[in-house]
């Protein structure tokens, strides 16, 4: 029974507790910049409106999430001061202060942080509709019961972090087994470096390397996602297997997964998914034994014997939450990034269970002319999505450019949404905080007489086109998707 209880997962502790807090310090920072022109009181899709519409009847209500604006209302003044609040909290929090007090200091901090992003998210429509966000808010509630610096961590926390880990991964797994033909072929990342939502800086340099290395990435995918999670429960048997062989698998298995997100970092820009899913990861990362006894009762010493029973609680309370998504795992038709209790815990993950072949891009385009039919037309640019064909895409990961995202989706869908809709309103009334999402206006702040969106499939260079042109990308024109609008009546 030596084992499990010997082994030291304070590192693990402090990578969990200082990684989520600067992850929800990303969140609220990307909130915080981004919020008010896409959702504010003046934004594409306003949250007021929706509170308005949710607060008028019992009914409506219950259809959204627990958020702080239900009972205060919504302004953008206090959304920004939300933001700045929780920042400090996070900071904080990375900083270690709160973990050098009892146990529940760090708890309240974590829930501030958790209720706040809640409150956020609840109201955040398609904005906020990434299974990232579901993600950060139940690893920031678990997080809230690691404990105290002067303490070993429960092992029921450490236990349900794997747990997490588990559904996060071997659900993706199991959405691309399921999905596109191109998971079971091994040519999903033969088109996946290319048209994924975001390129980064090395995307083209990755999409270039030779079929064989394809292959072995997707067979490498399929390995780190439906076999590895298995093993990161191994560090369990060690209270019937000697040694430290159980360990040394749990951590094996952790570092695999670990390893694979790097190289998802290093080749893509996917918000804080990737970086979530590195510092879960080190939940596994156990150390040879120096906090604990090497009996099964040193798993328990030195904490206080009200922390045992609220951890032992929020692990009763995970077993019953973990059922829907359980079954979801082994599901014929397995839900992708799914919340089955209002408070978001215990969700089902997944992403890709599909990979688009061709990368079409909406890019809007602005004149100053009266005369449309013969005009002369300047592109808007965005900062994360290819438009420029001699730009290199950015690194902007784990920050999340949300306007960027949802013109990635726009050409998967059968029709204009309302958003972008109001996102050509906005630019043609030259809206300051609108334009401030853009890398570039072509016309300096001053409101074009007409504005139309133009669709392009785009494609990265091969070595001999970039040597002889410069460019990144090469793209044809496909074909008018909105004609000319303008608000001048013209």
């Amino acid at each position: 029974m030596d084992g499990f209880a010997a082994v030291d997962y304070g590192f693990a502790r402090e990578v969990l507790q200082r990684g989520i807090a600067a992850l929800f310090f990303v969140a609220f920072l990307s909130t915080l910049n981004q919020f008010r022109p896409l959702l504010g009181e003046r934004g594409l899709l306003p949250a007021p409106q929706l509170l308005d519409w949710a607060t008028s009847s019992k009914d409506r209500i219950r259809m959204l999430r627990p958020t702080l604006f239900t009972r205060i209302r919504y302004s953008d003044r206090r959304l920004a001061a939300l933001c700045w609040a929780e920042m400090v909290v996070a900071i904080v929090l990375v900083a270690g202060i709160p973990q050098l007090g009892p146990p529940w200091v760090p708890m309240v901090c974590f829930l501030l942080l958790w209720g706040g992003y809640m409150s956020i998210t609840s109201i955040g429509q398609t904005f906020y509709g990434f299974g990232w966000e579901m993600l950060l808010l139940e690893a920031g509630f678990i997080a809230a019961f690691l404990g105290s610096a002067d303490q070993p961590p429960p092992a029921v926390v450490i236990v349900l972090f794997w747990w997490l880990l588990f559904r996060l991964e071997f659900g993706a797994g199991m959405i691309k087994i399921r999905g596109g033909r191109e998971w079971r072929d091994l040519t999903a990342l033969m088109y996946h470096h290319e048209t994924q939502p975001m390129p980064g800086p090395l995307s083209r340099q990755a999409h270039l390397l030779p079929g064989w290395f394809h292959r072995g990435e997707v067979l490498g995918n399929h390995f780190a996602q439906l076999v590895v999670p298995f093993l990161l429960f191994a560090p369990i048997l060690s209270f019937w297997v000697p040694g430290p062989v159980p360990e040394i698998i749990g951590t094996t298995a952790a570092a695999i997964v670990i390893l694979t997100q790097l190289w998802l970092v290093v080749t893509g820009n996917f918000a804080w998914l990737n970086w979530a899913t590195i510092v879960i990861g080190f939940s596994a990362v156990g150390l040879p034994g120096t906090l604990v006894g090497r009996d099964a009762a040193g798993a328990w010493r030195g904490i206080p014997l009200y922390w045992i029973v609220v951890t032992s609680a929020v692990g009763i309370l995970f077993v019953v939450l973990s059922w829907p998504a359980l079954r979801n795992l082994f599901a014929s038709r397995q839900l992708m990034n799914a919340s089955f209790n209002r408070w978001q815990l215990a969700n089902a993950y997944g992403a890709f269970g599909t990979v688009t072949k061709r990368r079409i891009e909406y890019v809007v385009e602005g004149t100053m002319d009266a005369d449309p039919s013969s005009a002369r037309w300047s592109e808007y640019e965005f900062r994360g999505k290819p438009g420029d064909v001699r730009r290199v895409p950015r690194q902007f990961a784990p920050y999340h450019l949300r306007l960027d995202w949802l013109m990635w989706f726009l050409p998967l869908g059968h029709s204009i949404d309302d958003w972008f809709t109001m996102f050509l309103v906005r630019l043609l009334e030259a809206d300051r905080p609108t334009l401030r999402m853009l890398r570039r206006d072509p016309f300096a702040g001053h409101a074009p007489r007409w504005v139309r969106v133009i669709s392009y499939r785009y494609r990265f260079t091969t070595r001999a086109e970039h040597r002889e042109t410069g460019a990144v990308w090469t793209r044809d024109r496909r074909r008018v998707l909105v004609r000319p609008i303008s608000l001048r009546g013209r």
